[in-house]
Formats: C-alpha cells, sequence, structure tokens
C-alpha cells in the first residue's frame, strides 16, 4: 500500500528536539508548512529557543524521555484516547530506556492515538548505521540501535494494517551537540571534522523524505551519509559506500579516529587487569 504523506497541515512531534537533528527537522517541518511543531527535550539549546521564541506555531515542551508519563505528556495536548494500560510509572537502564524504550513506546503511544481519532500518521525512528554494523568502542549504543531497526523492520505491515507508516532513518556521523559539545572532549577526541561528518540539515531532509515519499513504505531502513541516501535491504547489504569491494571517501572511519576511540577502553582495561583477588 503506497501513500504519500505530506506533512503540511500537520502535526509534528520530534524528541530530542532542543539541539541536532531533532532541531534540525523540526524547524525543516515547520519551513514545509507542518501546522504545529512540539519540541520535547529536556532542555533547549539558544538556537532551539530562538525558534520558539520566534514561531508561536514551535512549543517545547520538558520531556525525560526515559519516563512513561512524560512521552504521554506529549500525546494528551492533541489526542485523547483510552488509557494507557502499562504501569506509567516504568522506567529502566537508561541508555536504553532513551534509544530503544523511548521510540518503542511512543510509537505504541502515537498508534493508539492516531486510531482514536481515525486519522492516518508516520513515525520515524532515528537510527544509525551503528543498527546493521559493529562498534566496538560503542557496544551498547550499537546494540540499542540495532534493537530499533529491527523493531522498525516488524512494523512494516503497521502502514497496511493500522495505516500507520513507521520507518526509520540511519544517519553516519552527524556534527550534533553529542560529538562536539554535549560530551566534553569527544570531538577532540574523536576527530570528528567534516571530512567524515555530515550536518544535522543532511539528516532532517532524508527524514522529511521518509515522512513524505511513497517511495518509502512501513519498515524502511534508510541510511544518509556522504554518499546521500540509500534503502537497506533485509539481507546482503554492503557497508556504507562500498564500491567494487571498496570504501569510498568520506564513507568510512579514518584510522586515527579508531584509535582514539579505542586508546581510553584500552588503558581502562589495563588497569582493571589482575586487580581482581
Amino acid at each position: 500500500m503506497a501513500w504519500q504523506f505530506p506533512i503540511k497541515d500537520k502535526i509534528v512531534t520530534v524528541t530530542g528536539g532542543g539541539s541536532g537533528i531533532g532541531l534540525s527537522y523540526a524547524l525543516l517541518a515547520r519551513k514545509h508548512g507542518a501546522k504545529a511543531v512540539m519540541i520535547a527535550d529536556l532542555a533547549l539549546t539558544d538556537e532551539a529557543q530562538r525558534a520558539v521564541d520566534e514561531d508561536k506555531n514551535i512549543t517545547f515542551l520538558r520531556c525525560d524521555v526515559t519516563k512513561w508519563s512524560d512521552l504521554q505528556n506529549l500525546i494528551d495536548p492533541y489526542s485523547n484516547f483510552w488509557e494507557d494500560p502499562e504501569p506509567i510509572e516504568s522506567n529502566g537502564y537508561k541508555h536504553v530506556a532513551i534509544n530503544v524504550e523511548h521510540p518503542i513506546k511512543l510509537t505504541r503511544l502515537a498508534i493508539r492515538a492516531l486510531l482514536g481519532k481515525d486519522k492516518q500518521g508516520v513515525v520515524v525512528i532515528v537510527a544509525s548505521i551503528a543498527g546493521y554494523s559493529k562498534q566496538y568502542p560503542a557496544p551498547i549504543y550499537s546494540a540499542t540501535k540495532h534493537a530499533v531497526v529491527g523493531f522498525t523492520r516488524s512494523l512494516g505491515d503497521a502502514q497496511q494494517l493500522q495505516g500507520v507508516k513507521v520507518v526509520a532513518v540511519c544517519p553516519g556521523i552527524v556534527t550534533t551537540p553529542i560529538w562536539t559539545t554535549g560530551t566534553p572532549g569527544s570531538g577532540k577526541r574523536f576527530g570528528i571534522n567534516d571530512d567524515v561528518a555530515i550536518t544535522a540539515e543532511t539528516t532532517a531532509e532524508a527524514i522529511h523524505e521518509a515522512i513524505e515519499s511513497a517511495d518509502y513504505p512501513g519498515g524502511t531502513i534508510l541510511e544518509v551519509s556522504r554518499d546521500g541516501t540509500r534503502v537497506i535491504p533485509e539481507w546482503f547489504i554492503q557497508p556504507p559506500g562500498m564500491v567494487d569491494g571498496k570504501m569510498q571517501k568520506g564513507t568510512d572511519v579514518p584510522p586515527e579516529m579508531i584509535a582514539k576511540a579505542l586508546k581510553p577502553i584500552l588503558d581502562r582495561t589495563a588497569a582493571e587487569r589482575g586487580q581482581l583477588i
């Protein structure tokens, strides 16, 4: 069932919209005519605050995505539907809760809300190329992204059965605060620069395309890298940017960047060796 979903005059909610990719997409959504955009995050960057101050149709709601009650609050202002049967106080392991439980729970809340209003909708989950690659320096992060890639694929039939398209966008390294100012020293530590990273705006454009285009049905995993975009098939994929068995410039991770990422891990584990009695 192929259908387009223009966001003009639609309501858009962006978790993690206070900076980076989320903020870029929030601004892009308004540019493309979204009726209202709700930024849900713990805090706003200066740029996000200016957007809220200057556009009455962009609002901010403080949201801890690990708390189900906060996720419910994102739905309540615009939808009135049956009570969520799961315990609303349930919380869990923070890293997994943010990257896995939050998008899974919010997707379920969104489906319920849309069914309650008898409307169609689109849920875009921001995953990562780490969702189908190994990441020794960040195995938990990689595991969480694998989880949401699998979750998205599994919900492909929701477009036909419930009228809700669920897709995932998988960027590579993006110049967002998590790589620069968000984690002290991370930009220097990992050697992030414009030669290896894409912008949040580029990722936001991919999100917009995934929402509106009928070319990306439910269950689509859409990769965005310096090499452009591609749909990741369910089986037998090549690494990002692979051409004739070689990685294209700008799509692989430089050895010096890998070395910088590994050093603190190796230092820590070396210090732990032989310490147990």
